[in-house]
């Protein structure tokens, strides 16, 4: 394709994509969101935004110059993006702070040392292109391992689009076009226009239609403390209007008794390395069907926290048990299902706000006073 058509493609996806961006955030900030999924998208939209102006053919070298600190870390924002999209339990934590300006403090290093010390800014220049490197491949990491227990269709859809948008990313940015510096202005080549530059822009397109589509879907806005009126216009349509909605087949009730009685009767939580999978096929059912069960007929979004809620169950009954007050703990925890006693303490304190030894101690004080309480009572 002929220079100039392809620098008019460019500057139409660089537009395209920094009107998205804006219109997120002007969503975002409307709506006050408190979850950290919708904080991080609202900060990595800015960012989007910023990164396709800034590193657009004929914008002054300068203007990158001066933006660079701030989107050198925008791999950092993305990747915590990508923690708090899949992982329900995530929580923002102080050191995620300082990772993000530790990486900003690189940046303007870069930036500001390039009239003085040439060989400083190259230096942070790769610190900065090995980061956004390994949080790209952090991002893809986050993203695969929690894969398999993803009961939500739609998220297990926009998890395959952030691992082939991080590998892009990869091939065509981090690696090559990121920061090019060898015989360059730190950022020339970034909006020189060209081939490298209509990747980039192509790139960042698509990551704002990604974003987009998962800030304006249903299940997306319908976490966020949005006001009616807001949020009617930014919501899907009901779900008895989307279109094919109604050739889907309904959660078949024998289905979710067959699962109860599976799980509360025979207690298969107990079974060792238990997968989707595997219960899928005990129940003689598509895997497909069986996540939607159990997403869409009983709420759970994720695999593990469907069967952590048998497991705790099964544990607080065992530790509130005084005949089994001298059994360990961790005879508890693996019989109920855990694998080792760390994620059963993690799983048993979030779910209780207590350790499982307080747990027991309270249980058995309180039984042990109800069991008084009946004894007098019986006495008088």
């Amino acid at each position: 394709m002929h220079d100039i058509g392809l620098t008019a493609l460019d500057l139409g996806l660089r537009g395209a994509a920094s009107g998205l961006f804006t219109m997120m955030v002007l969503v975002l900030i409307r709506l006050r969101p408190a979850n950290p999924h919708a904080v991080l998208g609202l900060v990595m939209s800015a960012g989007g935004a910023g990164f396709a102006i800034a590193t657009a053919p004929f914008i002054p070298t300068s203007t990158f110059w001066w933006t660079l600190p701030l989107l050198s870390a925008q791999p950092v924002v993305f990747w915590l993006w990508a923690r708090a999209a899949f992982d329900d339990d995530f929580a923002l934590r102080p050191w995620h702070g300082a990772v993000w300006l530790a990486v900003v403090v690189l940046g303007f290093t870069a930036s500001l040392s390039w009239p003085i010390w040439p060989a400083v800014t190259k230096a942070c220049a790769k610190g900065l292109s090995v980061l956004a490197l390994a949080f790209a491949l952090l991002a893809i990491l986050q993203t695969v391992t929690t894969w398999r227990d993803d009961l939500v269709a739609r998220r297990r859809l926009l998890r395959m689009a952030v691992v082939i948008l991080n590998l892009g990313f990869i091939t065509f940015v981090a690696g090559p076009a990121l920061l090019p510096l060898p015989g360059a202005v730190l950022g020339a080549a970034a909006n020189s226009g060209g081939l490298g530059s209509f990747i980039v822009a192509f790139t960042l397109c698509i990551l704002a239609m990604l974003a987009s589509w998962n800030l304006f879907g249903a299940n997306a806005v319908a976490a966020l403390p949005t006001p009616a009126v807001v949020a009617a216009s930014v919501v899907d349509p009901p779900q008895d209007t989307e279109p094919g909605l109604s050739e889907r087949p309904a959660v078949a009730p024998l289905l979710l008794r067959r699962l109860d009685h599976l799980m509360r009767v025979e207690r298969i939580y107990r079974q060792e390395g238990l997968s989707i999978g595997g219960l899928a096929a005990q129940l003689n059912v598509p895997e497909y069907r069986l996540r939607q069960a159990i997403n869409e007929g009983l709420g759970h979004r994720n695999f593990s926290a469907f069967l952590n809620r048998y497991r705790l169950d099964d544990a607080k009954a065992a530790l509130s048990d005084p005949g089994q007050r001298d059994v360990p703990i961790l005879t508890i925890a693996i019989d109920a299902g855990f694998q080792s006693i760390g994620p059963f303490n993690r799983a048993f304190k979030a779910a209780t706000a207590m350790t499982p030894s307080e747990f027991r101690r309270q249980a058995l004080v309180a039984m042990a006073t109800e069991t008084e309480n009946r004894r007098i009572r019986q006495a008088d």
